[in-house]
């Protein structure tokens, strides 16, 4: 007779369904593509259906040798890019031949692969179904849909149709099971906001409950936060066509972010266009991360990754640690060798004990401002290798605790910003720490992605808001996790010792939803 002890792995077969379980817990196996595109050369010039067709049958054969390579894996949902099938930059009247009628699912049963005449114009979901049904699997892509309207719609435009950024869901047997349009669009003017934003979620035998957004909407409550938080959806989607910024919206970086803050499964599928910054794709858990950013190929990426059904917090070994300055500091002893910054004509530095530096205020590092990102931050210069320091902007403090074994050529900042990012697009609390481009203080906030210096630190902030997304980037764009983080004493934390490389952001990047 088995035993759990001797038992690893067990595998149930129930009405086509396969569950894995792994020391008791049950996992699924989930793919993303990160899709290099064929793109319309000219986006603006009026084409007919014909034309249209053929330029996205030649990404759906893409779409369809990934999705046979995925079964071949034992995939059950793969993710495909926002954009991925038709393109981007179409005016209102160019996107006209590309887009297809989807039918609300929760009102109309649909099977397109099954039942291609049942709308007109749907030879682009009629593939995606027969691809799903072959490959028995879920499969979530985007397209461009139109819904027609008439007078008795007051808010009807004038060629009389809205035109929608629209992911689409089939399932194993390649039934139509869920539609989302995107509510937040970022400079498309092809396409219109639904009246109100669409809380899509549907059911697998596999793991339960998903939801899905795409790409511009991950930076606000609505349809983002308040699918998680009123739905209690831990399995997200993600199709996004999303250009990387630094230092703190590198796509896989707040991927990550995202799930860290909200303890769930994580899959996003980019476009891979590196000279539009395009790259970054991934699956998250709380505790792995299993992603994709290169800048220098042209080829496309499939991800393939097993990942728990209920997602468990990743810092739970740690979930009642919370260090305290001097244990940060107390890492640096007598044998660790530091140097100070150059560009702040310090000398070499090496300090006996930690509590000395916490004693020795005789030197406070200036305060300057520097435009990261849009934003105006207020930064304060790290000119010890061991210390505290503490950054204000209007509201919003922030501390930091480090020790670090720093490079004579590198420079860091600890950088807080209390306000409305670019101006008015949102409002943001952000605390930081940075490494800057080079050694003069101009250069911080810039694209950085290689360092030498490796810190441990604590950062932490009293942040006006819950929403709090904890980023860590190492050389490389390599993503670590906090070793803790959460709420202490009505500040917000996290935690990060023993990098195996050098430092390029921490960051507590807070989204305050109220004020936007």
């Amino acid at each position: 007779m088995m035993t759990r002890r001797h038992l690893m792995s067990v595998f149930l077969l129930f009405c086509g369904t396969t569950f894995v379980f792994i020391h008791g817990k049950q996992y699924y196996t989930a793919a993303v593509y990160e899709h290099s595109s064929i793109l319309n050369p000219d986006t603006h010039a009026i084409i007919d259906r014909e034309l249209a067709l053929k330029l996205m049958n030649k990404n759906l054969d893409i779409y369809e040798k990934q999705i046979t390579l995925s079964a071949e894996k034992g995939v059950q949902i793969i993710v495909f890019p926002e954009d991925g099938i038709h393109g981007f930059n179409y005016t209102r009247e160019s996107i006209y031949p590309f887009l297809e009628t989807v039918p609300d699912p929760d009102k109309i049963k649909w099977n397109p692969c099954q039942d291609p005449h049942a709308f007109i114009r749907a030879e682009v979901l009629t593939r995606l179904s027969c691809m799903a049904r072959k490959g028995r699997m879920y499969v979530v892509a985007n397209m461009p849909t139109r819904e027609d309207c008439d007078d008795s719609d007051p808010n009807c435009p004038r060629d009389g149709r809205y035109q929608f950024n629209t992911n689409v869901v089939f399932n194993d047997n390649g039934d139509l099971v869920a539609r989302y349009r995107k509510q937040n669009l970022f400079f498309e003017y092809a396409f219109n906001t639904p009246s109100k934003a669409e809380h899509a979620i549907f059911d697998t035998p596999f793991a339960g409950k998903f939801g899905m957004f795409i790409c511009y909407d991950l930076l606000f409550y609505e349809p983002a936060v308040s699918l998680i938080e009123k739905y209690n959806v831990t399995q997200i989607l993600f199709p996004t066509a999303w250009m990387s910024a630094f230092p703190f919206l590198v796509g896989i970086q707040f991927q990550r972010a995202f799930a860290s803050a909200f303890g769930i499964n994580f899959l996003a599928a980019n476009l891979h266009h590196p000279s539009l910054n395009m790259t970054s794709s991934g699956i998250y858990t709380p505790k792995e991360s299993f992603y994709h950013y290169d800048m220098i190929g042209d080829a496309g990426k499939l991800i393939v990754a097993r990942i728990p059904v209920v997602p468990t917090d990743h810092v739970q070994s740690e979930a009642h640690f919370v260090p305290t300055s001097q244990q940060v500091l107390e890492k640096c002893n007598s044998t660790l060798v530091c140097s100070a910054k150059k560009s702040l004509g310090l000398d070499s530095v090496c300090e006996d004990a930690a509590a000395d530096v916490l004693t020795e205020n005789s030197m406070i590092p200036p305060t300057f401002n520097s435009i990261i990102f849009h934003d105006n931050f207020t930064l304060s210069p790290l000119t010890t290798p061991v210390g505290e320091q503490l950054v204000c902007s209007n509201s919003l403090c922030c501390h930091v605790s480090f020790c670090g074994n720093f490079s004579h050529s590198e420079l860091y900042v600890l950088g807080a910003f209390d306000g409305l990012h670019a101006g008015g697009a949102f409002y943001t609390q952000v605390c930081a720490l940075l490494k800057c481009a080079d050694t003069n203080y101009d250069s911080c906030g810039a694209k950085v992605t290689n360092a030498s210096s490796t810190i441990d630190f604590k950062l932490w902030g009293n942040f006006s808001t819950q929403h709090i997304y904890p980023e860590i980037l190492g050389s490389g764009l390599t993503l670590y996790l906090p070793d803790s983080m959460g709420w202490e004493n009505k500040s917000y934390y996290m935690y990060r010792r023993s990098m195996s490389l050098g430092l390029t952001t921490a960051a507590l990047y807070g989204r305050w939803y109220e004020k936007d």
